[in-house]
């Protein structure tokens, strides 16, 4: 087991309304955050980018202007830091995601792994949204990664269920890659619960030596996942993407407190944590 877990932050996500949460919106913002988070000892930064005028900032952004200005202002703050950017889109209209990375050229991208029925119900068992397929067919993931390969990205691909954890050891099979960053998708309603007797399962059917982490959603379970990530062996991530929650079950107000109390998990089992450095040497990361 690695004696060192590396810690993703994610920062933001794709629609929380900034308005209800205390998710950062602006450069300023993200950078701000992000610092917090980098002192806590998160070494890669997992970014989503929103509308930057007046009442639009619940909305995605996929402007390279815009997102080079926040990833500019989050190496300002953090020095070394991974920037990892977010590529999912619903529908087979995603070459400005694919032209975005071109132009933005992080050292991380999420490469989403295959196809899910994204659905949600409320108490009453009405659709909390109305049923959608995140769609991510082979041939979507297959342009994804040509273009991380073209614009030396590494791809960390993002899997919601055990099908698609499968489905990435057949991409390399194939060819598609020959590396993959696992990353376990856990806590949608509709994908892997939020369950760390789950772990195990997951870990024997990626491809052997190949680094994973879990990604945990929502507010059940999420610190006892976390806790039993640790204890395999697996890089961690958190962030007001994924939670709000502390776990003494207190609204964390910033990325910093996730961070902070992720760090300290990490280290109740025995691990430290990475300093970018080691980040960027563990992955196969140079500094540019």
């Amino acid at each position: 087991m690695p004696d060192k877990a590396i810690i993703t932050c994610a920062l933001t996500g794709v629609l929380t309304n900034p308005e209800q949460h205390p998710v950062p919106v602006t450069p300023e913002q993200m950078a701000a955050e992000a610092k917090r988070a980098y002192d806590a000892g998160a070494t890669i930064m997992h970014v989503h980018y929103r509308q930057q005028e007046k009442g639009k900032g619940h909305l995605p952004s996929w402007d390279p202007s815009i997102c080079n200005e926040i990833n500019d202002a989050i190496r300002a703050a953090c020095p070394d830091v991974v920037i990892n950017m977010t590529t999912g889109v619903v529908g087979t209209d995603y070459d400005y995601v694919l032209e975005y990375l071109r132009a933005c050229k992080p050292e991380m991208a999420a490469c989403n792994a295959g196809t899910l029925n994204y659905l949600k119900t409320r108490k009453d068992g009405s659709w909390a949204w109305p049923p959608m397929v995140f769609d991510n067919p082979a041939s979507k993931v297959k342009d994804h990664i040509e273009v991380m390969n073209e614009c030396g990205i590494l791809p960390e691909f993002e899997c919601f269920d055990i099908g698609i954890v499968r489905s990435v050891g057949l991409y390399m099979e194939n060819g598609m890659t020959d590396h993959a960053d696992y990353n376990f998708v856990m806590g949608v309603a509709s994908g892997m619960p939020a369950d760390p007797e789950l772990l195990p399962l997951l870990i024997r059917y990626k491809k052997e030596g190949m680094p994973w982490q879990a990604t945990v959603i929502g507010r059940q379970d999420v610190w006892t996942v976390h806790k039993r990530a640790a204890e395999l062996g697996g890089n961690l991530r958190t962030g007001l993407e994924d939670c709000f929650y502390l776990p003494n079950g207190e609204k964390a107000s910033s990325n910093g407190q996730m961070i902070e109390a992720l760090s300290s998990l990490a280290r109740e089992t025995g691990r430290d944590v990475t300093t970018a450095h080691e980040t960027r040497a563990m992955l196969g990361i140079s500094l540019s």
